[in-house]
Order: structure tokens, then C-alpha cells, then sequence
């Protein structure tokens, strides 16, 4: 999944064969194949089956493969909530689908062309979004009576005609792992475990995928266990094999790399949790200070924790606490002993980090809050994606405490979040919240590696000595003295002389940080911290009206993204017009919003919640905004959000 290649426009699929071609055969199989090819420009694949099939790994090295070989590609995990449902049940299923093509792509896409069903379960569970005529690769093997009837199944879909309207692969795919294997002594139960790689392999005849990578990648991840190694390569092969032997897969298919999707550089693919992981890394170095995460294990946020547990050699400290708040009182700990201090949890656990979020904010120290939102509330739904903390961080603490937020719009952009988070938190000496979502967090992308000079310079000054002079001329440090630009108290670094001062969450006078009670004091500490954060500087709203005439726009924030932007390019291709826009600074808005709002009739408005920055953006700008809402624990599909939209302008 981070396979690392160069531009997709110049790369070559190996040193063999150049770009475009087919895969070379990993077992010398004879002559070339007669078998006819065709061309596509996207292919939309769903691998489903047990959550102990392998169903992720399968699809994570389809989809490392299809970078390397410079497809566009877009990807959804699907994982069951439980730790082990019981096997060949439908709350077992677990499944992942990869949407890539030869141009630019946005999402993982509304239906599958191309369904691999491992068993009963996996079959039903999907089988209502796969369209008609599309393909069904099924595993005939695990379709005995008591299998089915766990899933509700009375006769074979097999036989019984359910499958009439799609193109079936019926294939036995256990008995041929089995078989393939038979020379390796491993046992029925351990040569089963493989048969997710002769489907991989399977797979990557079918579309002409890559096929050494592969074979290195289990090497190295089974290097412990040499003859488990060799097996799974063994399986790998033999699924590539059939392909090109079977007589019922008459026809393979090629996918050109998306030579024009993406401008020159070095990319890699990469999942939002990871390219958050490397941009809060890049933001402590741009800003010459450690990285300290203090954090909680929760899904799905726990993948920036093990990332960042990994790079002690860029100064990265992890701190696994027994709770959420422990780790976000470490957290803020080390923000006031001077580091990028981060926190990451999920809706769950900023509810109970709300009360030192809220000293944070009266502290005045920065600190990042990383929210991966998943479905609720309380424990909801863990491995499934929501957009339901808006409101909550907007407004989830005691008193008046306003907290920045920003929201990244894709998985590769959560690089960029992570370093406009840190800016705005160094800068502004506040507490930042990063909203992301399970969508992203899981789904991965093409992602251009940057250049070190292309990031921001992110250094902030320590307060080295006095700052104030008292009447009597006395030299003093006074730790509420504010930049007048910023409104940023200074940053004194424990243990510097002369720089002792007060810290709590009881309110501090103004200047000298002492406890205060006094009403106007008070008023005014808070007020300055609200215009504090309202005079955040963020970019103007970037709006994408090609005509300038359209009369509707749609208005997105954080991970809607793709699908909006699929969805509008529906709606102009059959010929209408509408303008899109998209939010990553939720609190302050862009100071242009209103008066983008108010160049429209209808404004659109899509969210995976019940209207939340709808209810954000009525208040504040009085727009009747149109809510469109969906709360399934799954992305918007393209298709849909087209409808709603042509309904908006026909309105």
C-alpha cells in the first residue's frame, strides 16, 4: 500500500515490459495467450469475504500494485465492527473495493463492475450493488447447505437463477489452493488460509496488474515462516496461472496508467492516517520542535499511533496512556515544556477529553486534537465513517472556549491539514482541532511527495526574557502579554529564568496571568480569546463556477470532496450548470463565505450528519441552505448526490 514509484506520466510496470503492457506469466506457462484483450478506461473491483479470508491485505496489494503501475485509484475498506464475528455470518463480512482508472478519479466509486464473493455471506451482503451484467467471481467450494442457510439462503444462488442477471465465475477457488499446494506438507486448514492469494492472482491476470512486488512483499512478511512464504507465492502464481488456462475467462483487460492525471513528481499511495502521521512529522521539523503524541487507542485513529511510534529518529515521542485523558493531559503537559504536542482519538473520546481541551484553551498553549470521526453516538458504529463531531467540536466544552478547526478533504490531503493545523496552533498559541473521518483514514490515493522547500516555514520564537515595564521601570515577564496581530500569548519554555509564571484553568488576569475574579476581567479574557481565533487567517473561499452564471451551488466540507466533485461533473456533463465550493476551515469561516453564499439561489449543502454545518452557516449568514444528509456509516455515492442536485437547480 506505499508501494513508492516515480511520476505515473514516465514509470515503466517493471524493467521487463514497458507501461501498458501485460504482466509477464510468474511460471513459464508456453506460448504467449491467444486470449483476447480489452481495453477500459476504470475498473471499479470489490473483494468480499470472511473478516479472516484476508480480504484487506488482498485488496491493499491489488491496489499497491496499481499505483506502481500509475493508475489513478481511490479505495474503501469495509471492516466488520466486531473483533471476530462468527465465520460465514453477515456482520462478519468484511470487504474492500478499489476504484482506478487511465484519468482522474475521486472517489472508490458508486458499484462494483467486478465482485469476488469467498462465500455465502460475502455474496449477499454485496450482491444487491453490484449492477447487471456485471461479473461475479465466486468460491464455489464454501457453498455447502449449512453455510448458506446461515445466511438466510434455502437453495443455491448458484442454481436457483439469482445470479441470472450478472456474468458468473463460478470457481473453486479452496480446492484449487488445496491442490496447488499439496507439495508443500502444510495442513487442509493452513493451505486454506492462502486461497485469498489465487484470487489475487487471479485478479491480476484479469487486469494486467504487476506481479513481482507482490511476490517480494509476502517474502519479507512471512520471512519467519520460509515454507508459508513460499506457499502463498505458490497460490499467487497458480491463481495467475488459471486465469490464463481456464477457458471461462475468455477475455483480460487492460487499464492504461492515468498519464495525465497527475503533474511530474515522485508519488507513492498512501492512506489518510498515514499522510496525517507524515504531516504532523514534517510540521514538528518545519517547525524545529519535537513531536509528542499523547493518545488512547480507539479505531479508527489508532493507525497514527503505531505510524508515529515508528520515527523516534525524527524526534517523535509516543505516549500510549491508560485513558483519553491522560493522554491529552500529557499532551498539553508537553505543549507547555515546548513541543508540537498532538492528541488523536475518535467522537468518543473527545467527549471525554472536553474539560482539558477547555484548560488548553485558557492556558493558551497550542495543542493538535485529532479527530477520526466514525459513526455514533456513544460507541455507535467504530468502523464505520460520519461527519457528526462538527458541532461538538465546535461547541463540546464548558463556558466560552473556541477552538480552530480544520478538516481535510482527502486522504493525500491530510498532509496538508496536518501543516495548516500546526500553523494555525503555533501561530495563534491554541488548540486545534483536525477533523477527519474513517472514510479517509482508511481509503488511500496517489500522493505526490513534496519537496522540502515546498513546506512551511513553521518556526515560532520561545520568550527568552522580560517583556513589560512596570511604572517603577522594573523589567518584567508577563505571560498574557499578547502579539497585537495574533492576539498569541508569548511561549515560555519551563525552567528559563526569569520567565516563572502561572498556569491553570482558573481565569487569569489580563497581562500578568494572575487569578482573577473580577467581572470586566473576565469579560474581557473571554472576548479576546473568541476574537482570537475569529481573526485566524484563512484562505478565501475557492469557488469552481466555469460559466458564472449557474444559480445553485454546493457547498462541502472535510471528506464529501469526491463524491460532491464526482457528482458535479455528472450534473455539467448533461449539460447543467452549478457552481461547487468546498470548506476546510470550519471555525473561522473564510471571511468572503457570506458574500459567496448570497451570489446564489439555492445553495446545497451535503453532510454525513443531520445538517450540522447547515445549522452553522444558517446562524451565522441567514442563508435558507438546502441540507442534504446521510447517516449509514457509508460515503455519499455519486450517482445519488447527482440527483439531488439536478433537483436542486430544476427547483
Amino acid at each position: 500500500m506505499t508501494s513508492q514509484v516515480s511520476s505515473p506520466a514516465e514509470q515503466a510496470v517493471s524493467a521487463e515490459q514497458p507501461s501498458g503492457a501485460a504482466a509477464p506469466s510468474p511460471v513459464d506457462s508456453g506460448p504467449p495467450s491467444a486470449k483476447e484483450v480489452r481495453r477500459l478506461d476504470r475498473v471499479i473491483i470489490r473483494f468480499a469475504g470472511d473478516s479472516g479470508d484476508g480480504m484487506q491485505l488482498t485488496g491493499d496489494r491489488f491496489t499497491s500494485e496499481t499505483a506502481s503501475f500509475g493508475n489513478d485509484l481511490s479505495t474503501l475498506p469495509n471492516f466488520p465492527a466486531e473483533i471476530r464475528a462468527p465465520a460465514g455470518t453477515l456482520p462478519g463480512v468484511s470487504s474492500f473495493q478499489l476504484h482506478f482508472a487511465d484519468h482522474d478519479i475521486l472517489t472508490p466509486g458508486d458499484a462494483p463492475d467486478v465482485l469476488v464473493a469467498m462465500n455465502p455471506a460475502a455474496l449477499k451482503a454485496n450482491l444487491a450493488d453490484v449492477p447487471r451484467g456485471g461479473e461475479i467471481i465466486v468460491n464455489t467450494d464454501e457453498f455447502a447447505k449449512r453455510a448458506m442457510a446461515k445466511v438466510g439462503y434455502a437453495t443455491s444462488p448458484l442454481e436457483d437463477g439469482t445470479l441470472d442477471a450478472y456474468n458468473v465465475h463460478p470457481v473453486p477457488l479452496t480446492t484449487l489452493t488445496i491442490e496447488a499446494l499439496k507439495d508443500f506438507g502444510l495442513s487442509r486448514k493452513e493451505s486454506e488460509r492462502s486461497k485469498n492469494m489465487f484470487a489475487l492472482g487471479l485478479l491480476s491476470w484479469m487486469y494486467h496488474r504487476p506481479t513481482q512486488n507482490t511476490e517480494d512483499f509476502l517474502r519479507k512478511k512471512f520471512a519467519k515462516k520460509p515454507e508459508i512464504a513460499e506457499a502463498n507465492v505458490a497460490a499467487f502464481r497458480a491463481g495467475w496461472n488459471f486465469g490464463e488456462t481456464t477457458e471461462d475467462f475468455a477475455v483480460s483487460y487492460e487499464v492504461a496508467p492515468a498519464t495525465s492525471a497527475f503533474p511530474a513528481g515522485t508519488y507513492r499511495n498512501i492512506s489518510g492516517n498515514l499522510a496525517l502521521s507524515y504531516g504532523l512529522i514534517a510540521a514538528a521539523r518545519q517547525a524545529d520542535l519535537p513531536l509528542y503524541l499523547g493518545s488512547y487507542p480507539i479505531t479508527p485513529a489508532s493507525d497514527i499511533l503505531h505510524e508515529l511510534s515508528k520515527h523516534k529518529n525524527f524526534g517523535v515521542r509516543t505516549f500510549q496512556a491508560e485513558d483519553e485523558i491522560a493522554g491529552i493531559g500529557a499532551a498539553l503537559g508537553a505543549a507547555f515544556g515546548g513541543a508540537l504536542a498532538v492528541t488523536t482519538t475518535s467522537g468518543p473520546g473527545v467527549a471525554l477529553k472536553s474539560e482539558t481541551i477547555g484548560l488548553a484553551v485558557s492556558m493558551e498553549l497550542p495543542l493538535l486534537i485529532v479527530d477520526i470521526q466514525r459513526g455514533g453516538p456513544s460507541t455507535g458504529l467504530p468502523t464505520k465513517t460520519e461527519q457528526a463531531d462538527l458541532l461538538q467540536a465546535m461547541y463540546g466544552r464548558n463556558g466560552e472556549a473556541p477552538v480552530p478547526i480544520v478538516a481535510p478533504k482527502t486522504p493525500a490531503d491530510c498532509f496538508d491539514a496536518a501543516l495548516d493545523a500546526a500553523r494555525i496552533a503555533l501561530t495563534y498559541r491554541t488548540p486545534v482541532f483536525l477533523l477527519s473521518d474513517g472514510y479517509l483514514a482508511n481509503g488511500s490515493e496517489p500522493w505526490r511527495v513534496p519537496e522540502p522547500d515546498e513546506l512551511p516555514d513553521l518556526r515560532t520564537q520561545f520568550a527568552t526574557g522580560p517583556n513589560h515595564t512596570l511604572a517603577d521601570g522594573t523589567e518584567v515577564f508577563w505571560p498574557y502579554k499578547r502579539d497585537p496581530q495574533t492576539l498569541a500569548r508569548p511561549w515560555a519554555v519551563p525552567g528559563t529564568p526569569g520567565l516563572e509564571h502561572r498556569i491553570g484553568g482558573i481565569e487569569k488576569q489580563d497581562g500578568t496571568g494572575n487569578i482573577s475574579y473580577d467581572p470586566a476581567n473576565h469579560d474581557f479574557m473571554v472576548r479576546t480569546r473568541q476574537a482570537k481565533t475569529d481573526g485566524v487567517t484563512v484562505p478565501d473561499t475557492e469557488v469552481d463556477d466555469p460559466s458564472g452564471t449557474a444559480r445553485t451551488l454546493v457547498l462541502g466540507w472535510g471528506s464529501t470532496y469526491g463524491p460532491i466533485t464526482a457528482a458535479v461533473r455528472r450534473v455539467r456533463a448533461e449539460g447543467h450548470e452549478i457552481a461547487q465550493a468546498h470548506l476546510r476551515h470550519l471555525n473561522p469561516f473564510p471571511a468572503d463565505l457570506g458574500e459567496v453564499l448570497g451570489r446564489y439561489e439555492t445553495v446545497v449543502v451535503p453532510e454525513m450528519n443531520l445538517g450540522q454545518l447547515a445549522t452553522l452557516l444558517r446562524a451565522r449568514y441567514l442563508v435558507d441552505v438546502r441540507s442534504h444528509t446521510q447517516v449509514s456509516g457509508m460515503p455519499f455515492k455519486a450517482a445519488q448526490l447527482a440527483d439531488v442536485l439536478k433537483e436542486a437547480i430544476d427547483d
